[in-house]
């Protein structure tokens, strides 16, 4: 789709995982409430192609050929990141651009410096609480920075850094979690627990929960659980659960997180900061299980930091044995008052408004003029000192 030539037009790279992508999304929204047209970048993945779906048409679709660098994959990486710069380019020179955001990962690269080649204003998010490497590597090339995590200002070493807070889809804020679970397919006065691993790694999840299950469901007899396996794990976590009947529900993918976790009770999660920036504005008490393999190990700084102020329980993987993880989520799912505090917590760290804010500084700093419409979620874990926040 082609945005209408009248509107500015923002270019959003946010592809290759969900916690790009989503965020991506909540910022888009906001720019199209404003005025502007907005092209959303992405990659071939298959939780890229699931979301972006199920879009509103005033979207505009790019998709990249993009893959991150790894290890034997270097030349293939450097030939896609070259295809995906001239089709960047291609794009921006057939519908002027005025700024780009990037949110991380491996489509932001090509798509900033397109961008920037072709005059565009640039920006960065960085949502975690360690930097990305492609938001490191491309701090100094962009006109200003966006961080969800104070910490993370420090470590992007660029002069122009806001903390904004982590952009939440719409839909995110508490509800009736027996609507939600009847939604679900689960008995709406029983309680639930979550588990979801994120779009990536979430196999030590599932093989743990798995194990942990006997024991779990015969220690907590009216649990019931809503497991978001993954499309690789999907089929052997439902035969692990087939004896549980429909006290266990297995779906390999769920893109209605915000029903998800109105419905919970307490959540089994991987630490992502798209995912803990939603626990936050839904108020979902979790205990979380870092991917150890994350780059830079970023998932445990960002679970550590949620347990520094209460709003989280933190479970290593690596040695973690099923009864630690069915005495973390019992010594939540028994106790409300636990609970309660931890919503508490969570709702401290919650500055709604983080997808507003970015979209209105784009839009000042391209000269466009426009009312907000709505806000979305944020995520704020420590409060700034000495650099500059949006309030």
């Amino acid at each position: 789709m082609n945005p209408p030539d009248s509107q500015p037009h923002v270019a959003i790279a946010c592809g290759g995982t969900g916690g790009h992508l989503f965020p991506g999304v909540a910022v888009g929204r906001e720019l199209l409430n404003r005025g502007a047209a907005v092209t959303l970048f992405v990659s071939t993945k298959e939780v890229d192609r699931q979301a972006v779906a199920s879009l509103p048409a005033a979207f505009g679709i790019e998709t990249l050929p993009a893959v991150g660098l790894t290890r034997g994959r270097a030349m293939a990486s450097a030939l896609n990141a070259m295809r995906s710069v001239r089709r960047a380019r291609a794009c921006f020179g057939a519908r002027p651009t005025a700024a780009v955001l990037a949110m991380g990962g491996f489509t932001s690269l090509p798509v900033v410096f397109a961008g920037r080649s072709r005059g565009a204003v640039t920006f960065l998010h960085e949502s975690n609480t360690i930097p990305g490497r492609a938001n490191r590597w491309l701090a100094p090339w962009v006109t200003a920075c966006f961080v969800g995590f104070e910490e993370a200002a420090a470590r992007l070493r660029y002069r122009n850094v806001t903390v904004t807070g982590t952009p939440v889809r719409d839909g995110f804020v508490p509800t009736d979690p027996a609507a939600a679970r009847v939604a679900l397919g689960l008995d709406p006065n029983r309680p639930v627990l979550l588990v979801v691993g994120g779009s990536q790694g979430a196999e030590g999840v599932n093989r743990l929960v798995i194990q942990a299950l006997p024991q779990l469901l015969a220690a907590a007899p009216e649990l019931q659980v809503f497991h978001i396996a993954g499309t690789r794990d999907a089929e052997a976590v439902r035969a692990a659960a087939a004896p549980f009947g429909s006290r266990v529900r297995v779906v390999a993918f769920h893109l209605a997180m915000d029903c998800a976790l109105a419905a919970a009770t307490v959540a089994v999660s991987r630490s992502g900061a798209s995912s803990l920036a939603e626990f936050a504005a839904m108020r979902l008490p979790s205990v979380l299980i870092p991917y150890p393999a994350a780059t830079d190990d970023h998932q445990r700084a960002n679970a550590r930091a949620m347990v520094r102020v209460g709003a989280a329980r933190l479970l290593e993987q690596v040695g973690a044995r099923p009864e630690d993880l069915v005495r973390e989520v019992l010594a939540l799912a028994a106790d409300s008052t636990q609970r309660g505090e931890m919503a508490q917590r969570l709702a401290d760290i919650d500055s709604p408004g983080a997808a507003g804010r970015i979209a209105e500084r784009v839009m000042a700093a391209i000269g466009a003029v426009a009312s907000p419409v709505r806000t979305s979620g944020s995520l704020n874990l420590t409060p700034p000192r000495t650099r500059e926040t949006l309030a």
